[in-house]
């Protein structure tokens, strides 16, 4: 059961100005199931996107990259079900042959669609089936898609995930909506997770890749479920252009402040609901490293906490064993850090303990209020490196009995 999460209310999800969604039964893995999603774009959209730096990335992060370098997005498609990684030749191939079907249909050339896949690694995506979904998916389009897309680009979530908010920009009203999926193999590197966000902003080029960039690093590069990075993490970010704002073109004033700012609070709770959601999840921890010399250097620590399989199976039993949560943080690679320095907390929204310090136990601590905080679902470690000003947090959930069942079983 997701942790503290519930199914967004289509209420709440609002139309972008310039985009349509559809989806479709296509049958890509299994039948009976919305697999399918069709994005249409309005002309004059921009798009850019961060992608999974695995090496072993897959055939459609491959295409992808290769038609946001020409440029003038108008299509975005996603299947689940079967990832199309891993499959050489014959992968390239059905992604590009699902762009050209995907530009056939909408009267738009092959390198102005991007296609996205998720699912099984080293199984051949069946393009035959994609492709015969897709004019149900373009009859379906609409604007109000984005609560049924956000069911159809599932896999072992089990809840969908999308949020909207609006921000006033020079004086005209933005509105921002995205959607995510993932649940396991969640330790994006850019960023098995997808993250759409789009907003109706006039905003540059430039200015929307670093946009993209920095909303990754602060979000979907901030999370962990099981210290495994996907073959086919995506994070686009899209500005149709349709608010009428004077078009930002500089980092700087008001207008990209208010901007950056709500692009960058829809990317962090999406990508916190996929660790919410996190398969066998049932509690949600934010490792916060302050003090550190560099922002890396925390997130490096902060990931060695959040990565160990004994602190999450800990947390998962509310047992208050800590010296897990020091040994992380000894050989997350700060060869010259200063135990005796270090100061680690642990807390839940009620309350807080000093657990370590000056290399140790810290005299205050009881085990009983340790194990009092973590049978909570949220918990936050609080971690002082004591070696400068900046600081980083990473999200994470426990680990469960149920994800070594949902992984044993997945192709099932």
């Amino acid at each position: 059961m997701a942790v503290n999460l519930s199914t967004p209310n289509p209420a709440d999800l609002r139309p972008v100005p310039g985009v349509r969604l559809g989806v479709a039964e296509a049958g890509i893995r299994k039948a009976n199931r919305r697999d399918l999603t069709l994005i249409e774009l309005a002309p004059g959209s921009r798009v850019a996107g961060v992608f999974t730096r695995n090496r072993f990335c897959a055939a459609p992060v491959q295409v992808c990259r290769e038609h946001l370098a020409v440029g003038d997005i108008r299509a975005l498609v996603i299947n689940t079900g079967i990832a199309n990684a891993g499959t050489g030749e014959p992968g390239l191939a059905a992604a590009r042959g699902t762009c050209a079907a995907t530009a056939r249909l909408l009267g738009i050339a092959a390198d102005q669609v991007l296609p996205f896949s998720t699912g099984v690694i080293l199984e051949p995506l069946p393009v035959e089936r994609l492709v015969a979904g897709l004019p149900r998916a373009q009859a379906d389009l609409r604007a109000d898609g984005w609560f049924a897309a956000a069911h159809a680009i599932m896999t072992t979530d089990t809840l969908a995930k999308a949020v909207s908010r609006t921000v006033e920009v020079d004086g005209r009203t933005v509105t921002i909506t995205g959607m995510s999926k993932g649940a396991g193999m969640i330790k994006p590197n850019m960023a098995t997770m997808l993250g759409f966000v789009a907003c109706d902003a006039v905003v540059s080029q430039d200015l929307l890749g670093a946009l993209v960039r920095e909303a990754a690093d602060l979000s979907f590069n901030s999370i962990t479920v099981d210290g495994d990075t996907s073959t086919n993490d995506s994070f686009i970010l899209i500005a149709t252009g349709q608010a009428g704002n004077a078009e930002i073109t500089a980092a700087a004033g008001a207008a990209w402040a208010a901007l950056r700012e709500a692009v960058i609070d829809v990317a962090v709770r999406l990508a916190q609901a996929i660790v919410r959601d996190g398969e066998g999840a049932t509690k949600f921890m934010s490792i916060a490293v302050e003090g550190g010399t560099d922002r890396d250097e925390c997130r490096k620590v902060g990931y060695a906490v959040a990565h160990s399989p004994l602190v999450k199976t800990a947390f998962f039993a509310s047992d208050p064993n800590l010296g897990r949560i020091l040994a992380a943080i000894g050989y997350a690679g700060i060869d010259d850090l200063d135990v005796s320095r270090l100061r680690v907390w642990l807390g839940n929204p009620d309350e807080s303990v000093l657990v370590a310090e000056h290399g140790g136990r810290a005299a205050s601590y009881v085990e009983e209020a340790g194990a009092r905080i973590m049978a909570h679902s949220e918990l936050t470690v609080r971690i002082d490196l004591a070696r400068g000003s900046a600081a980083a947090t990473v999200w994470t959930c426990d680990f469960s009995y149920d994800y070594v069942k949902i992984n044993a079983d997945y192709r099932s």
